[in-house]
């Protein structure tokens, strides 16, 4: 890829806009919309502005290249399984007994000869033009500002390359920078990534730790950049496995550290570990805005970049994103890497309205009783895993894990209070649920063997159950059941809160013969016809140790927290698009959506 504008022309479908738009809010607002199509389709915004800034760029912006999982995999050249089948073939390798078994290993040990990254000693393309310090100025590079709540504006898609202090260990991670002037960045590294554990070493040694941020270039550069490797293992090992050629890296300019040597624009730096400014907020990829809260600074040293380059960006907000599709990459690649801690898991499926780490779904073999317990410990044991708020298990005669509908069906079919555990354990830096940030409940299901004897005593209609619950609670304004051909029935209830659901629910109890599983949901904001949009909700809002009860039936506590229910923490706010800017973009034609597409993705207020 070795211009990656015309490689989307040719196999990407990508829609050229030359309209001039403006980085603040409608670039982002469109690609935000364009993702979420059914015939999503990468974008090229030609003519970047920045109106408040009275700035026309240079270069181009390009977004959702990950526009689908059909464009995913003609970016990786394969299959995502196809590339699986063979890292789980390297797993498996063995050291060969006789002259016949290392001969037949020989192909294998070879393809690992284009793995690790080569260096170069020339300089890159990503080189072809070097700003020195003094002229260094982050106003030349079309920085979006996504949200109209953000703290400023993010760069979204930077590749950003650390060294551990020795200089034995390389990364590469994706973590957002915010722009807070013309020479320095915010660097959201959270506390739990590689590159803070770097930090951490440089700040005890009291020295400054050299960062380079590379934009653009091959799009796998992108996905290794979030790809779950093992700590100390560079993530462009997995590039040169992935495209059976090694990475060519350069080295930066003002710092020892080496970057691939066509990426299109490299910010390089320092980061003084006694300095830390306020970053955010940031309308993320939960859906939330992630507060204010102190990170590193990178003072900027110098910017280079190719002749003509293109500037790569994503979105993030509520789902589906392109994330969504850069994560299923990641799931099949990294399934055999699961395997030898979890030896009878068959699949495993993450969907990207549970944002990923809120929700895991794994089909397994079971062999004992317990079986689908030990899985759950072992996977909130283990490297990114362990951030999993909530872990769904089935058997292997469940339906595929994507088939959402079949798969319902077969779960409530087996759910079994006994067969739920509630715990603790760490939670990843984005998830504000908790009581604390950091640690906060865990939820693990064991839908594993045959179906429950005992479903509902008395299934109601809608319109029955409605008026009972009414008569106990008048706050309710509506409620929906699903699934009610299942054992355990789902109903859905949308309240007005004015007081705590954990004061709210026992008085209930009457209703347990009509109730099997409770859903309790805000009024504000949701749809409580739309079960993809309800899932996201679910899962961002609860804390499993504080809002999951189990009697006079199970029931959920979704609704947003405060102080009514002793949460000292600041809730955050969904992201929403601006709504003059929508109206703008459809007047000028750039965008074609209706009432029913804002308010099924939860674009405005509602």
């Amino acid at each position: 890829m070795q211009d990656v504008v015309q490689w989307l022309k040719e196999h990407g479908n990508l829609k050229i806009i030359d309209e001039p738009l403006d980085v603040e809010l409608e670039i982002p607002h469109v690609a935000y919309i364009e993702v979420k199509k059914e015939d999503s389709r990468p974008l090229l915004f030609t003519h970047p502005i920045n109106k408040a800034k009275g700035i026309e760029y240079t270069m181009p912006v390009l977004m959702n290249i990950f526009a689908s999982k059909a464009l995913t995999q003609k970016i990786f050249g394969k299959h995502p399984d196809e590339l699986a089948d063979g890292i789980d073939a390297l797993l498996k390798l063995k050291p060969p007994k006789g002259l016949k078994a290392t001969l037949q290993m020989l192909p294998k040990a070879l393809s690992l000869k284009n793995v690790f990254p080569k260096r170069l000693t020339k300089r890159g393309r990503c080189q072809e033009v070097i700003v020195p310090k003094a002229q260094v100025d982050l106003d030349t590079l079309p920085i979006l500002k996504t949200w109209e709540e953000d703290g400023g504006a993010f760069i979204t898609m930077g590749q950003v390359y650390t060294q551990s202090l020795d200089g034995q260990m390389q990364n590469l991670g994706m973590y957002r920078l915010q722009q807070y002037d013309k020479n320095r960045l915010g660097m959201h590294w959270q506390i739990h990534k590689d590159a803070s554990h770097f930090f951490d070493q440089y700040q005890k040694a009291g020295k400054k730790m050299p960062i380079t941020v590379a934009i653009g270039g091959d799009p796998l550069y992108i996905w290794c950049g979030q790809a779950p490797m093992p700590y100390g293992m560079f993530e462009l090992l997995l590039y040169g496995y992935a495209r059976n050629a090694n990475a060519k890296l350069v080295k930066s300019i003002s710092n020892d550290i080496y970057i691939p040597h066509d990426v299109d624009v490299v910010i390089e730096g320092f980061v003084d570990p006694t300095l830390t400014e306020i970053e955010g907020p940031f309308g993320d990829h939960t859906g939330y805005y992630t507060l204010k809260e102190p990170f590193p600074v990178m003072e900027v040293e110098t910017i280079t970049m190719k002749k003509n380059p293109v500037f790569q960006a994503t979105v993030v907000g509520k789902p589906p994103l392109e994330d969504k599709y850069m994560g299923w990459a990641t799931e099949r690649v990294f399934l055999p890497m699961l395997k030898p801690m979890a030896p009878d898991l068959i699949d495993y499926n993450m969907p990207e309205n549970g944002v990923f780490h809120n929700l895991i779904l794994a089909k397994m073999k079971t062999l004992y009783k317990g079986h689908a317990l030990q899985f759950m410990h072992a996977f909130w044991g283990v490297g990114q895993m362990s951030f999993v708020k909530h872990a769904l298990f089935v058997g292997e005669d469940a339906p595929e894990l994507e088939e959402s509908q079949a798969l319902t069906l077969h779960i409530l079919n087996r759910l079994d209070k006994d067969k739920i555990l509630i715990t603790k354990g760490i939670v990843d830096h984005l998830d504000h649920s908790s009581d604390e940030q950091f640690v906060g409940g865990k939820l693990g299901i064991d839908a594993t063997g045959d179906e429950v004897a005992q479903g509902l005593d008395s299934l109601l209609s809608d319109k029955a159950l409605e008026a009972k619950i009414k008569a106990i609670l008048p706050d309710v304004t509506a409620i929906k059941q699903y699934f009610t051909q299942s054992k355990n029935p789902l109903c859905v209830i949308q309240i007005d809160k004015q007081t705590s659901m954990k004061e709210e629910i026992p008085k209930l109890a009457s209703l347990a013969p009509h109730i099997k599983v409770l859903i309790i949901i805000d009024q504000a904001n949701n749809d409580i016809e739309d079960a993809y949009m309800l899932v996201w909700r679910v899962v961002n809002n609860i804390d499993a140790s504080r809002d999951v009860q189990l009697e006079p039936f199970i029931s959920i506590d979704a609704t947003s927290k405060s102080t009514l229910d002793g949460f000292t923490r600041e809730w955050p706010k969904d992201t929403l698009c601006t709504k003059s800017v929508l109206d703008s973009l459809q007047e000028k034609g750039i965008i074609d959506i209706d009432e029913a597409f804002i308010k099924k993705f939860g674009l405005l207020d509602f």
